[in-house]
Parts: C-alpha cells; sequence; structure tokens
C-alpha cells in the first residue's frame, strides 16, 4: 500500500498543474474580445440646426477590438461606417441612433436634432401683400369666366389689391408671399380681404404652408386654419365634389359628392356666359376640401336672403377682411400645428349652397396682407 502511494503522488502533481494551465488557457480566449469602447465627434444629444445645414457624425474607437456599428434614422439603417453626414430633406425633429457591437456587448448613443424651417426674413422691399399667384382653380360659378372669375383676376391680387371670385364650393387660389410670414405669439398674422357685408358672408376656408424643405416651391403640406365651424355638425373634412361639364354652355352645371348627393350649380338670367371654367379642358374634374355647414344661410324672406358669418376663422366672413392666428393651423387630425411662419397661402369656397335668385355661394378675396407689415 504504501508503495502504491508513492507512485500516484508524481503523477498528481503533474497532471494538476497541466488542468490549471489549460484552464487559464481557456479563460484567456474568452477574454480576447471586449465590449465596443467609442468616442463620438458630437459629445452632446440634443442638437439644433436650421434647413440648409448639415452634421457630420463620427465614432472613433478607443480599443483594439473589431465591432460592427451602424447609424439609425427613423428606423432606417442609413450608415454601417464610422461616419455618418447628416442632410435634412425637411424641417422638424429627428432621432438618430448609432450602435456598435460585437459577442461582447454593444455601445448605444441617441441624438435628438431639431432641424427649423428656413425663414425668409423682410427687407425694405418686402410686400405686405402675396407676390406670386401660384394656382387658381375655380368651381363652376355666376361669375366664372367674366373680369372676376379668370387667372387675370386672380393676378390681380399680386402685391395689392385686387378682386377675384373662387366659384361654388371647393374653388381655390394660392399665393406665395416674397417673405416668410412669422407666427407672432399672441397675436393675429394674416389678414384676409373679401367683400363680405354686415349680414351676408360667403366663407372660405383658409390655408397655410410652411417652406419645410426650403425649395421655394408649394410642394409641402397645406394645413388649415381652424375657424369658429370646425367641430359643428355638418362639417366634414376631406370632403370632394366632382363637377360635370354639361352639353351646352347655358346648362346648369351637375355634381356629385363624397358622400352620395348630387345637384347643380344653377345659372340664371343675369349670367349668360358659361359658369363651367373655360381654364378647365377635363369633361369633369374633382375638387377636395372641408365642407362647411350652411346652417348660417337664411331663405326664409326670398327677397332679403342672408348669409350670416361665423365668429372666426375665415375668407370673406367678416366686414373690413378677417385676421388670422397662424397658431390656429391644425394637420388633417385636428392636431395644432407648431409653425414658426408661413410662405404660401390658399382659400377655397367652404359652402356648397344654391341660394336662389343670388346664385351658387361663391367666396371672394380682394386682397391677403401681413399684419406684421401693415
Amino acid at each position: 500500500m504504501t508503495k502504491f502511494i508513492t507512485i500516484l503522488k508524481p503523477r498528481l502533481l503533474f497532471i494538476i498543474p497541466a488542468l490549471v494551465a489549460m484552464i487559464s488557457v481557456s479563460c484567456s480566449s474568452e477574454d480576447d474580445v471586449i465590449a465596443p469602447e467609442i468616442q463620438l465627434s458630437e459629445a452632446s444629444n440634443n442638437l439644433v440646426i436650421s434647413m440648409g445645414e448639415t452634421l457630420n457624425f463620427s465614432a472613433e474607437n478607443l480599443n483594439k477590438f473589431d465591432y460592427e456599428e451602424t447609424w439609425t434614422l427613423a428606423d432606417l439603417v442609413v450608415s454601417s461606417t464610422s461616419t455618418y453626414e447628416f442632410i435634412p430633406e425637411t424641417s422638424g425633429e429627428y432621432v438618430l441612433s448609432y450602435k456598435a457591437f460585437n459577442e461582447a456587448g454593444e455601445y448605444t448613443f441617441d441624438y435628438t436634432i431639431v432641424v427649423d424651417a428656413k425663414i425668409r426674413s423682410t427687407t425694405v422691399d418686402s410686400n405686405m401683400y402675396v407676390t406670386t399667384l401660384l394656382d387658381y382653380l375655380p368651381a363652376p360659378g355666376q361669375k366664372i369666366n367674366t373680369s372676376l372669375g379668370t387667372l387675370e383676376a386672380a393676378q390681380t391680387l399680386e402685391g395689392k389689391k385686387g378682386m377675384v371670385t373662387l366659384g361654388g364650393w371647393g374653388g381655390a387660389v394660392s399665393y406665395a408671399f416674397d417673405h416668410t410670414v412669422l407666427n407672432t405669439e399672441d397675436s393675429n398674422d394674416i389678414i384676409v380681404y373679401g367683400n363680405a357685408m354686415s349680414g351676408f358672408a360667403e366663407p372660405g376656408v383658409i390655408w397655410v404652408m410652411q417652406d419645410e424643405n426650403a425649395n421655394g416651391i408649394a410642394d409641402d403640406t397645406w394645413y388649415e386654419i381652424k375657424g369658429a365651424a370646425d367641430e359643428l355638425e355638418g362639417t366634414i373634412k376631406n370632403y370632394s365634389v366632382t363637377y360635370t361639364k354639361p352639353d351646352a354652355d347655358t346648362d346648369d352645371v351637375p355634381w356629385t359628392d363624397s358622400e352620395g348627393n348630387s345637384g347643380v350649380i344653377a345659372t340664371n338670367a343675369y349670367n349668360t356666359q358659361a359658369y363651367y371654367p373655360e381654364s378647365v379642358t377635363e369633361d369633369s374634374y374633382t375638387i377636395t376640401g372641408t365642407l362647411l355647414p350652411d346652417i348660417n344661410i337664411d331663405m326664409s324672406n326670398p327677397t332679403w336672403i342672408k348669409s350670416n358669418s361665423f365668429d372666426s376663422g375665415y375668407a370673406d366672413n367678416t366686414p373690413g377682411g378677417d385676421e388670422i392666428d397662424i397658431a390656429s393651423a391644425i394637420d388633417s387630425e385636428g392636431n395644432t400645428v407648431n409653425l414658426t411662419g408661413i410662405d404660401f397661402i390658399k382659400i377655397q369656397t367652404g359652402i356648397q349652397a344654391n341660394m336662389g335668385w343670388l346664385g351658387e355661394l361663391s367666396t371672394e378675396v380682394t386682397g391677403i396682407a401681413d399684419l406684421n407689415l401693415l
């Protein structure tokens, strides 16, 4: 027994150090890779720039170990290298996320980037009125194709007061200012002139747009100015009407709408020209917008028809002009939109109504001005 123990002990002394060495090598192999250690070129996670500016980001590896990396913007991977150049397409708020990762762990960092819209500042040469006609698409009406209802009539508002009629429901005209009309806190910013009288208004819905992508073109989002009728019964958002050209110029102009209704823009003996716009070459066309209720129209006395105004928020609604606050702009869901200013404006006839011998309700516009410059 003693002899056996004597032989075994040296073997154990040899085997145990070998096992320790194997374990040590194994641990060392597992520790070869460590998680990414990163230094970013932009240390602040809240950044503010204006349209036209760019931000250049880079990530520096602080240890010798390899990793993969991504820059993600709005759930889209925009770069898989150590650098990324942020060039905003429009103003607004962005979240940019950086991630570096390997089998040992990961490093992440999120940026919030606020991109302010480009402001076209006023100068001594800035005009208080809209200066450029963008589009004129009237609905059929008794003054369409007359001196009040043509492209030339719409151009009379460029840089001054003039007069244009928009025809029946949905007829619209849009303009650009030569500067950005600023959204002044707790103050009205724009005045829209019409020919409303006491007891007779022809309310038009007002839309505004900021040049969010700073390209000088009205290709961003139109936001509606919220008026007093916005939540009244009978107001319909995203309402559409299709007008069809009649067989003869003197015939009524038929229409159908998105609610399954139909009617006509009725002709009368006072205006015998074609009511269907000559500028529209198609046999029918569709207009979309917001329909306002006709609850303020009183035809109980046919010789004295009344169309009372809404409390606020519309064009051709108040004698002397309608002042508008840009802060009352809303999106398609009815949410308030925070605009720093607006560059473009559109007016659209808001009510579909046949008022007997007076003809269709038709919004007229005689001027649009920046209140800050008045």
